[in-house]
């Protein structure tokens, strides 16, 4: 009698290669959903006159951006290489695509957040261009709202589209997962700084985007297969169990605080605290699953024996 063969690799080493991104894009996975949520919670604001949440959306949109791009070039190494990637349009492409995504998005969330803190000066300083950039706010700022929901995706579209089994696996929930992260922190950011008669909205957009981000991240687990041990162990599966925590609580504490200024600014730190926790997790789980050659053999033997394709088709 043969034993039956155990998964094994060539002197144990990895057989996907692990993805070359540093933590900074761990960063930007965050901080994109930020300003992406941001954005359109400032539009929603906007045409509903609620001038308070607006400007917490608008320079919540802008800081996300700028640190966005700090992470960016800090990945790359330097600017021109984010440029490069304009050159071309690559619809098959997540990256191509999602690059020309935040060149569309950023000019008009931008140019909106300035607005914004143009309209913080003195009346005696709005004048000539000044005013003509008053009148671009409401313009800009719907145009980014309208080009945030994509921002939010791709990047999680981004990740599954790699060889990385624990991203691939995930391909069909991941994107949900990200949009509601991006919801809940976004929601956060704005419960914690905009006025609380104005941050209704923001509330029902975190306990949303926090119901979503839950349920979703429980069924991406539920069907990732061997590669779901990867978000409970190790340093994935202490990322991801904080998430939980802190997003739950963030969520109860928008849903019951109501009026409170303190449990506002506390539910909403918990919430983005939460969402930076879901990103670091997915990161850390990506990486530990291309590290072990077992997350690639065992699940390609099990489609085999049952008579599947081995490799991917989704």
């Amino acid at each position: 009698m043969v034993p039956e063969a155990d998964f094994t690799s060539y002197y144990g080493r990895p057989i996907v290669k692990a993805a070359p991104w540093e933590r900074d894009i761990a960063y930007y996975l965050f901080t994109g959903g930020v300003a992406a949520g941001s954005s359109l919670l400032a539009g929603g604001a906007d045409l509903t006159d609620r001038p308070g949440l607006r400007r917490a959306g608008r320079i919540g949109s802008l800081v996300a951006l700028l640190l966005s791009v700090v992470a960016l070039v800090h990945d790359l190494g330097k600017p021109s290489r984010f440029l490069n990637m304009l050159r071309v349009v690559k619809l098959t492409s997540p990256m191509s695509v999602g690059t020309w995504i935040l060149s569309l998005h950023a000019p008009f969330a931008g140019l909106a957040s300035a607005a914004e803190l143009v309209g913080m000066l003195p009346a005696r300083w709005q004048r000539g261009p000044v005013r003509l950039l008053l009148r671009l706010g409401r313009p800009a700022g719907l145009v980014g709202a309208v080009t945030a929901p994509p921002l939010a995706a791709y990047t999680a579209v981004l990740l599954s589209d790699t060889a990385t089994p624990a991203w691939h696996s995930a391909y069909e929930e991941l994107p949900f997962v990200f949009c509601g992260s991006a919801a809940a922190a976004s929601g956060g950011w704005a419960m914690a700084t905009a006025p609380v008669a104005e941050a209704g909205p923001a509330r029902a957009f975190a306990v949303g985007g926090a119901a979503v981000e839950l349920l979703m991240a429980h069924r991406m687990e539920s069907s990732m297969g061997l590669s779901a041990e990867t978000l409970h162990t190790g340093k994935a599966g202490t990322l991801i169990r904080a998430s939980k925590v802190l997003t739950a609580a963030g969520a109860a504490g928008a849903l019951l605080g109501g009026r409170s200024r303190l449990l506002s600014v506390v539910s909403g730190t918990a919430l983005m605290a939460g969402s930076l926790c879901t990103r670091l997790g997915v990161y850390e789980a990506g990486l530990a699953s291309a590290n072990d050659p077992k997350y690639t053999v065992v699940p390609q033997r099990e489609r085999v024996e049952r008579g599947e394709q081995v490799r991917y088709q989704g």
